[in-house]
């Protein structure tokens, strides 16, 4: 995922203009690309304004279309879900290194939505 945010960001930053700060990217982040990734914007975004960043999206696409073939064993779900987080947290780190933002990006599932940790590596090296 990493690979392809890298270039998906390339590409759409030349139509716009760079963002002044990592929180004014972080909410390009959250409304324009999410809705070109993944056909709507995340349901909640909160920062301690110290370069950690929650994102929440309560229908997260990729696992609602999982949920739609249940009809697999549950193992196989868990292991198609775990792919889809691991693209997906790539997909952001990629975009958001791009954009100038070198970051760890963490999820976790919550109920059918998922949970996105973004620290910036400002963030990181302060632990």
């Amino acid at each position: 995922g990493y690979r392809v945010g890298y270039s998906l960001s390339e590409r759409l930053s030349k139509e716009n203009p760079r963002y002044r700060d990592e929180l004014d990217t972080v909410k390009y982040l959250c409304k324009e690309l999410w809705i070109c990734l993944f056909k709507k914007q995340v349901d909640n975004l909160r920062t301690n304004h110290q370069g950690v960043y929650v994102i929440h999206d309560g229908r997260f696409r990729l696992l609602q279309q999982t949920l739609i073939t249940m009809n697999k064993p549950i193992d196989n779900i868990n292991r198609l879900h775990a792919l889809y987080i691991a693209y997906s947290t790539g997909l952001m780190r990629g975009i958001l290194t791009n954009m100038g933002y070198p970051c760890r990006v963490t999820a976790e599932i919550v109920d059918f939505g998922v949970r996105f940790q973004i620290e910036i590596n400002s963030a990181v090296g302060q632990k």
